[in-house]
């Protein structure tokens, strides 16, 4: 079926299914009522109507194919960042001109006069608002342009250059682009990126001659925040639509025949931590392209209490992970991922002592747990080995969990080495109190920034050296090692929505959003000045780490530093070496 209906309702359930089996128009003949969309050779999404894709369950469906929900990673600094001695050096003329970064994130103020040229004239190329209807010209007041939904992208409102411009002009913008960004994190990931200079010169974007491009998120699906037990305040956005923003950014490159750097700064604690959900084999496939680069966040998981790293010995018959549950928690899901080809199975203590034996290993079939005392279910779901990584894991879903201690018992199967990780959800979609009471601060990098293409970024606080509290340490399940450099992250000053105040920042997202300027810049030397055709995200992350600034107090490759700091000077000064 075509997608004539608006796939973006709560009406339809969404799908990632992979290529390299069938083709989606395979898949669409076994699904007369579903339609879909392409987002590259590898990859389609697959919109069903609810109504036949219910119930939604790990039992019904492939764990890969459900979306992972995403969420915002953020709770003076170019100078620390040395972008401020490159742009002002004339003879180099290295300011982003030529190359496009690309934001998927909230939206953006596109009247900010940040983002316009001298002349006025807008410095955004496109927007693509999901949270739009297709045909907004029936909702809105006359004179909204004309706006078609063309085979490329299947539902919001996508705004071209030409007008964002004929808006500005317009005394109400608004009325005929009604594209906002309502808690503005996209438009200040945007400003410390790709800024224009302020008219009181007190600020300045990383690359202030890019272009932009912007995806603004529609909100996750109901039916996905209640299968993943989100609470109902917290910011989630869909894998599928990252997915689709990336291929929307794609196409404008394309375009304008530009290279194009994509910030990201949402991150997940769910999967595998190697990078293989499709958003990352995703971003793998294209860090690898000429004119393109991904700068993700790492995420703010340090001193959170997410992460369990597990051991069991060879003469042990189980081990115990204590989990703390808050009152009121509705529920949460956790993860448990085992080193391959090793196979475990688990148990539970409730907190009233009630022993839920060890659950016999059943691939692909959820166990439904009860209690006696407790009003608490569990659904526990193996997965002998999933399609990205080729690892075991097993999902454990509370529903109404009894507040105090929980035990999951974790039993070996197939003994190996013994280990294993468990991870609770980010921050945000978990009570602040639900945690590990023995927990690991390290492999707490979130998603995608774990595939290994992908330049990931922690954050540090320029201020006084120190590393952010937050920034997540490395490496991931795999040992690659990330972070790969950090950036300043913590009160990162940027003007404020209205122009009347100022704002500061603080978390990864941020320190990415310097990076993407830095390597925007590194992009105009190479591709648009000639000097390197061939770069992409490994080239460049390489001569990010060449110039980064390395404590001779520190060990390298550092878990929590990296490589060392974004110090973007010392990398143009290495690339005449």
């Amino acid at each position: 079926m075509e997608c004539n209906q608006n796939v973006a309702s709560e009406d339809f359930a969404d799908f990632i299914i992979s290529n390299s089996n069938y083709s989606l128009d395979d898949t669409l003949q076994y699904n007369p009522s579903a339609c879909g969309d392409y987002v590259d050779s590898q990859f389609s999404i697959l919109y069903i109507p609810m109504q036949e894709a219910a119930p939604i369950t790990t039992e019904k469906y492939e764990y890969y194919s459900i979306p992972n929900l995403y969420t915002t990673l953020d709770t003076s600094s170019l100078e620390a960042s040395h972008i401020l001695d490159t742009l002002e050096q004339p003879l180099l003329n290295l300011r982003g001109q030529g190359t496009i970064i690309g934001f998927i994130d909230t939206g953006i103020d596109y009247q900010n006069p940040l983002f316009r040229l001298k002349d006025g004239r807008s410095r955004i190329l496109g927007i693509w608002d999901q949270t739009l209807p297709a045909d907004i010209t029936q909702k809105l007041p006359p004179g909204m342009p004309q706006v078609t939904v063309n085979d490329t992208i299947i539902y919001g409102t996508k705004f071209t250059n030409s007008e964002i411009n004929k808006a500005l002009e317009n005394e109400n913008p608004l009325t005929l682009i009604p594209s906002i960004d309502a808690t503005g994190h996209g438009t200040i990931l945007a400003e410390i990126a790709a800024g224009s200079q302020s008219p009181n010169a007190e600020f300045i974007g990383a690359a202030p001659e890019c272009n932009i491009a912007v995806v603004k998120l529609k909100p996750a699906k109901q039916y996905l925040r209640d299968f993943y037990l989100v609470p109902d305040s917290a910011e989630a956005y869909q894998e599928n639509d990252i997915m689709m923003g990336i291929k929307y950014l794609t196409l404008i490159s394309a375009q304008y025949r530009m290279p194009l750097v994509i910030c990201l700064g949402l991150g997940t604690n769910t999967g595998s931590h190697e990078g293989t959900s499709p958003l990352g084999l995703l971003l793998r496939k294209l860090n690898l392209t000429t004119g393109f680069a991904s700068v993700v966040a790492a995420g703010n998981e340090v001193g959170m209490a997410h992460h369990y790293l597990g051991s069991i010995q060879s003469n042990m018959d189980y081990e115990d992970v204590e989990i703390t549950v808050a009152e009121n928690e509705k529920g949460f899901t956790a993860e448990l991922w085992a080193s391959t080809p090793e196979l475990y199975t688990v148990g539970f203590v409730s907190p009233t002592g009630q022993i839920i034996q060890r659950i016999p290993l059943n691939n692909e079939r959820d166990t439904y747990v009860t209690f006696t005392l407790e009003n608490t279910h569990i659904t526990v779901h193996y997965v002998i080995t999933e399609q990205g990584s080729g690892s075991q894991f097993i999902t454990m879903r509370f529903q109404s969990p009894t507040p105090g201690i929980w035990r999951i018992r974790v039993y070996n199967y197939l003994f190996i080495t013994g280990s294993y990780h468990i991870w609770l959800p980010i921050t945000g979609f978990i009570s602040s109190g639900t945690v590990f009471l023995n927990p690991n601060p390290y492999t707490t990098i979130t998603e995608p920034a774990n595939a290994y293409s992908c330049i990931t970024i922690g954050a540090y606080n320029h201020w006084d050296g120190s590393l952010y509290i937050h920034s997540s340490y490395g490496n991931n399940r795999l040992q690659f090692e990330k972070p790969n450099i950090v950036a300043p992250g913590v009160n990162v000053y940027s003007p404020s929505m209205n122009g009347l105040s100022v704002v500061y920042e603080t978390g990864t997202s941020v320190a990415a959003a310097h990076v993407a300027g830095a390597v925007a810049i590194l992009m105009t030397w190479g591709i648009v000045h000639g000097h390197n055709l061939s770069m992409n995200a490994n080239s460049i992350r390489t001569l990010l780490i060449r110039g980064a600034d390395r404590n001779p107090v520190h060990i390298y490759p550092s878990r929590e530093w990296g490589m060392g700091r974004l110090n973007l000077y010392q990398t143009i000064l290495r690339l005449r070496e």
